[in-house]
């Protein structure tokens, strides 16, 4: 894995228009062990996306602790947009001063929904992560470009909901999760991913949101060209219509463990512009 940003380098463009190993400290414990933000520095909440887990993060988490920021990396539910996007709502409502909001994959629409209303919120930064408009869908936005090869990949279970009824949870089958989700890592990486990864409810991806706090608040995008999940050129469509301050990066879906260094250098951009 490449964890430096100087070996693969960014392009950077404003545009107009495993096992669920703790990614980070909890708030007690970072505070027991000095991680504290320096210079007034905002704390930096990360959000997970579907097939995935806390530990994705967790070189990033690495990489801006060194740098002196507190950062805290919350377990996404993955149940359903509204109810996930509430989750983290509450969440956020326990970390005191600014926060920057970042979200990978799936985990960008929930922080689009959850951020609206937060005044602490002093940015967003989506990670190859959808950014939906009001009544959008992360299903619809993949669909409405070409690009994606996930469809094929996912394998569904059924599941009992509370009411009575039957959800369904997708997984992508662990024979294709190396190429599909994260072909720029080691195998033997991907192979862990593979094993640990958390389903997504079908519903989740299927809900259309109801805000979109990239209106309102100022944001971040990092678009992968070699992603297999979300179209490139459904990434570089909402980061333009959200006004995002936008890198591009030569990286598949699992940017976050493929370049670390990428995206942890685009959150401290994030920080450092709204601090």
């Amino acid at each position: 894995m490449n964890s430096s940003p100087a070996s693969h380098p960014a392009h950077d463009s404003t545009a107009a228009g495993s096992p669920d190993r703790a990614a980070a400290l909890p708030l007690s414990a970072a505070t027991e062990t000095g991680a504290h933000p320096e210079g007034g520095r905002p704390t930096v909440v990360l959000v997970h996306g579907a097939f995935a887990d806390s530990s994705s993060w967790n070189e990033v988490v690495s990489l801006l602790q060194r740098d002196g920021y507190r950062v805290i990396a919350p377990a996404n539910p993955l149940r359903g947009l509204t109810s996930d996007a509430r989750y983290l709502s509450s969440f956020l409502e326990t970390v005191e001063g600014p926060i920057v909001l970042a979200g990978h994959s799936y985990g960008g629409a929930v922080i689009s929904e959850a951020a609206a209303g937060h005044p602490n919120v002093t940015a967003l930064v989506y990670i190859a992560a959808f950014a939906p408009e009001e009544g959008e869908s992360a299903l619809e936005l993949s669909n409405r470009f070409p690009g994606s090869t996930l469809g094929p990949t996912l394998r569904p279970v059924t599941f009992p909901l509370a009411d009575g009824g039957t959800g369904t949870d997708l997984y992508i089958d662990a024979g294709e999760f190396h190429q599909q989700f994260a072909a720029d890592v080691p195998a033997r990486v991907g192979d862990l991913m593979a094993a640990t990864q958390r389903p997504v409810a079908a519903a989740a991806l299927e809900e259309g949101a109801t805000r979109a706090a990239w209106k309102t608040i100022p944001s971040w995008s990092l678009v992968t060209t070699q992603d297999l999940n979300i179209p490139v050129a459904a990434q570089r469509f909402m980061a333009r219509r959200a006004q995002s301050r936008t890198r591009e990066v030569d990286a598949s879906h699992a940017v976050s463990v493929s370049q670390p260094g990428e995206v942890a250098g685009l959150i401290e951009q994030a920080a450092r512009s709204t601090n």
